[in-house]
């Protein structure tokens, strides 16, 4: 670890399933800092058992977040350098810490992170959907109602989703999908990294027919394809209104020029939409346009 400068917060990842997925540098941090501000310090205490921590902890969960807070900004205004873990992954991902981060910012305090396992991009890596872009929303809202004004807002999303869930909500939740966004492409996964890891993938209905079939356990995540309907009418729309804009003869830049502002589109987008028309008309008709 070396000797950083005194007052630095550490964000370090663990693992989140098989103790094994922990970086060299993770354990070299936890081993050398004065403190260790852990979301539960029951279960933290395997880890450190596993790779002979003796670091001090203190409790760090969302209940007592604002207070912990001012506490760990008091060892840090002493210039003591301070890790902050979760349970499992990376901190302030659908877990505490976010608070922390933030304070210890605010009041100048240098923060570092030491990067490792988050269960969002494993699931999505492993889920077989299109990973290039996509929205993660944590947990939605337990209650029915505003889980469901929740997942009308991303209904139209073009990305994938990510979202976290509760085992005993999950069914629930999967059902509430498919009335709101129709029966897509998905995956289920759940205690990833560990001895009994699965990955459901399907259709929403066939998901929700397998989630029935038993009682689901441990920690899950759903991925959803993104709206590819709305996408493709999209590009259907600038399509078919810019080819109208080239039959009235305007040079490429002007057509660029007034497509852009008549679509909302960036100039570049609509010029190279149009070298793309030109090109699948030039094949097709075997003369430019």
């Amino acid at each position: 670890m070396g000797n950083p400068s005194p007052g630095t917060l550490y964000i370090v990842s663990t693992p989140i399933g098989n103790l094994g997925d922990i970086t060299v540098r993770a354990i070299d941090i936890l081993k050398n800092v004065d403190f260790v501000a852990a979301e539960d310090t029951r279960h933290s205490k395997k880890l450190f058992a596993r790779y002979e921590i003796s670091t001090p902890l203190i409790s760090y969960y969302s209940a007592k977040e604002e207070v912990r807070a001012k506490e760990v900004m008091e060892k840090l205004s002493r210039g003591k350098r301070v890790a902050l873990i979760s349970d499992a992954g990376t901190p302030g991902i659908s877990d505490p810490g976010y608070q922390l981060i933030r304070t210890s910012l605010n009041n100048g305090y240098k923060v570092i992170t030491v990067p490792g396992p988050v269960a969002l991009i494993s699931a999505l890596t492993l889920s077989g959907l299109p990973t290039a872009r996509f929205v993660f929303e944590g947990f939605l809202p337990a209650k029915t109602g505003a889980r469901r004004k929740r997942l009308e807002s991303l209904k139209n999303e073009e990305r994938t989703v990510i979202i976290y869930e509760s085992p005993k909500r999950i069914w629930g939740t999967v059902n509430d999908i498919i009335r709101i966004f129709g029966d897509r492409d998905a995956a289920v996964a759940r205690e990833l990294t560990k001895i009994y890891e699965e990955v459901v993938r399907g259709k929403l209905s066939e998901i929700a027919e397998k989630l029935g079939e038993k009682p689901v356990r441990g920690e899950v995540t759903l991925i959803i394809s993104g709206n590819a309907e709305k996408d493709k009418r999209h590009e259907i729309d600038i399509e078919g209104s810019i080819s109208d804009i080239l039959k009235n003869g305007y040079s490429v830049k002007d057509s660029a020029l007034i497509a852009a502002e008549a679509l909302g589109i960036s100039k570049r987008e609509a010029y190279q939409e149009i070298l793309r028309l030109k090109r699948v008309r030039t094949g097709i008709a075997g003369k430019k346009l």
